[in-house]
């Protein structure tokens, strides 16, 4: 071999070497961006937004394996990156952790590689102008700050403070809406005069990058807040009518559609605070593309299945057990979606009625129907607060009473309230149906059966049969809106289900079952209140019937007596009525008050399922209210029945 291949040889090693040296340097520092061109819009946030892609996908998809790491390093950056996936993965189910976990990456690399600092921040959201700062700009910056001092109470909050949740008037609307208007949040913010460090003007971009690239939009901090939920294409014009609006060369209508003078679908964001449906006017999606987004991506969480032409409706719930419902054309005119949040730490009896007058009454007679187990129907239409209510009705349940609950989305969560205590909740399945899970509830040792929604006729039917046979009392809530209407649409329910042929026997089922009736409003105000608590009081069908004939010597006679007992007969037949329906408890000029008194058979029922000390105080109750001679009575035929028992013992020795 000549030396002149001796060196060709040595040279083409060495490149070799350098090529894999290089290869591998810019393999570890692949985490590190160093050119950056610097021009007018590199602080942009479009520009951030592809940056902050661009990076977390490089971090996400670099095979370690080729960088040469040592074992230990490997292991860590292993772990860095498998958090990372889980994390961008989580925060798109609401998982708060997972959220800040990704905004703190986000920052550190937007600080540390992008060199975004204190001059060019303002190129992104012009913080040092007011006058340039939009009304979501505004709003972001009044949220970042209310949540520093207030956490998730910071919506809330600055709604109290000014407000914000009152009946108001605006421009063009001839009726009083609930609406936050662009006008509010900038009188707000002039009020407010606020001061931010550069931490926090980076932290508002974040959040405004993290919104756009894995959150929920305009929604994403809104959604987190402590209030009764948030929606969004509800209002405005759907892209079908836009097209319809172009074919008729409607310019000046057209013309006021560019120029977002006409609310759009992709503008429509409502919030839930306090029973109150308020439209945020100042906050949009931007486009109708952004608005899918987030209805594509809001609830998937546990994988529920596609969102489809065919499957035009999803119902799920989310990570922090938000429920969302999410809707799509063809089925619905527009994309929209429907966040509801159940705050089950505050859901109590005392907090639900309030500083309302004659609250005590309310109170102490919804636990005692608990604490008596009465099967109990809680009713109202959609926001009156009858889940609310019903976790705070639940607070009252003996501690020895295993719970089972039935849901078409998991609402409750009662182990995050009571993690000690036996409770395990079901829901329907595409595979497994609610029947199927009513009879194994009914080998899971359950005492209380609670069922968050009769919405079904199938549903109803599974309240029926586990407030007969399946429980010691049941728990549900409908929509009906007087007591006739439940009975009505529950037997309505049996009959299409197809338990029940008879009309008659299917209602004679369900006010054998049904002990009382709870029904809450929603004023136009917003505010919620019980209207009244109703009694179903069964009408006993007595045996009239005689044989009085037989002791007739006549003709006439026994056909007297015949006719006698066929008029029974078909007064029984013919005869609608039954049950009848008494109020114990009214909601009467701002006041509760207690009026008809309990039927003596609920009444000595109740006392049967209360310890001995809730029984006094049940005792004690009824006094109060309807007097000592109910309570008299009670103890009369208790000291009646222990003389027919001893009595009976008597015999049966001797």
């Amino acid at each position: 071999m000549t030396i002149t291949n001796i060196l060709l040889m040595v040279v083409v090693l060495l490149v070799a070497a350098f090529i894999i040296y290089h290869y591998i340097t810019s393999q570890k520092n692949a985490e590190v961006v160093t050119n950056i061109d610097i021009d007018e819009q590199t602080y942009t946030l479009a520009k951030m937004i592809e940056f902050i892609k661009r990076r977390l996908d490089e971090i996400t998809k670099i095979n370690l394996y080729d960088i040469g790491l040592s074992e230990e390093e490997l292991k860590r950056r292993k772990s860095k990156k498998y958090e990372l996936k889980k994390a961008l993965k989580g925060c798109t189910y609401g998982d708060v952790n997972d959220k800040k976990y990704v905004k703190e990456l986000i920052f550190d690399l937007l600080s540390k590689e992008y060199k975004v600092t204190e001059i060019n921040i303002s190129k992104s959201i012009p913080f040092d102008i007011p006058s340039l700062l939009t009304a979501q700009d505004k709003f972001d910056i009044l949220l970042y700050v209310y949540k520093k001092e207030f956490g998730y109470e910071a919506l809330t909050e600055l709604i109290r403070k000014y407000n914000l949740d009152e009946f108001k008037y605006i421009q063009g609307e001839t009726k009083p809406c609930y609406v936050i208007t662009e006008d509010e949040i900038n009188e707000i913010y002039e009020k407010e005069n606020i001061n931010l460090s550069f931490s926090d003007k980076l932290s508002i971009v974040v959040q405004r990058i993290y919104q756009q690239y894995k959150g929920y939009s305009s929604i994403d901090e809104v959604r987190d807040m402590n209030i009764d939920g948030v929606s969004g294409g509800v209002s405005g014009l759907p892209e079908s009518f836009l097209s319809q609006v172009a074919q008729m060369d409607s310019i000046d209508y057209l013309t006021q559609i560019e120029e977002h003078k006409v609310q759009r679908a992709c503008d429509s964001i409502w919030i839930m605070f306090r029973g109150k449906s308020i439209r945020l006017a100042f906050l949009s999606f931007g486009t109708e593309a952004e608005l899918k987004r987030v209805c594509q991506n809001i609830y998937k969480y546990n994988n529920p299945g596609q969102l489809s032409d065919t499957n035009g409706y999803k119902i799920n719930e989310m990570k922090d057990g938000s429920r969302v419902v999410v809707v799509r054309p063809s089925m619905s005119e527009t994309w929209a979606f429907f966040v509801r949040k159940f705050d089950v730490k505050r859901a109590t009896i005392e907090q639900w009625t309030g500083k309302t007058e004659g609250k005590e009454g309310a109170i102490a007679l919804l636990k005692f129907l608990v604490r008596g187990a009465r099967i109990t129907s809680i009713t109202g239409e959609q926001g009156s607060g009858k889940t609310t209510l019903l976790m705070g009705m639940i607070e009252n349940i003996y501690e020895t009473m295993n719970l089972r609950i039935t849901e078409t989305a998991f609402e409750l969560h009662l182990r995050k309230v009571y993690p000690t205590r036996n409770i395990l909740s079901m829901r329907e399945t595409d595979t497994i149906p609610g029947q199927e899970i009513l009879d194994v509830q009914k080998k899971t040792d359950g005492s209380v059966n609670i069922i968050g929604e009769v919405a079904t006729d199938p549903v109803a039917s599974w309240m029926i049969q586990s407030a007969q046979v399946a429980s010691k009392f049941t728990l549900f809530t409908h929509h009906a809106k007087t007591f006739p209407d439940l009975v009505t649409a529950l037997r309505n329910s049996m009959l299409r289900a197809g338990v029940f042929k008879n009309e008659r026997t299917a209602e004679e089922q369900v006010v054998q079952v049904l002990n009382f009736d709870v029904h809450l409003v929603k004023d136009y105000k917003g505010r919620r209140y019980i209207e009244r608590i109703t009694e179903c009081v069964p009408v006993e069908n007595k045996n009239e019937y005689t044989f009085d004939h037989r002791k007739e010597k006549t003709l006439e006679g026994k056909f007297d007596k015949f006719f006698d007992n066929a008029t029974h007969f078909f007064m029984k037949t013919t005869n609608t009525e039954l049950y009848k329906y008494v109020n114990i408890l009214e909601y009467v000029d701002g006041e509760y008050i207690i009026t008809n008194k309990i039927s003596d058979k609920n009444i000595r029922e109740m006392r049967l399922n209360m310890t001995e000390t809730d029984a006094e105080e049940f005792d004690a109750f009824i006094e109060k209210y309807w007097g000592k001679d109910s309570v008299y009575k009670m103890a009369d035929e208790k000291k009646e029945k222990k003389k027919v028992r001893r009595s009976t013992k008597t015999k049966d020795s001797i």
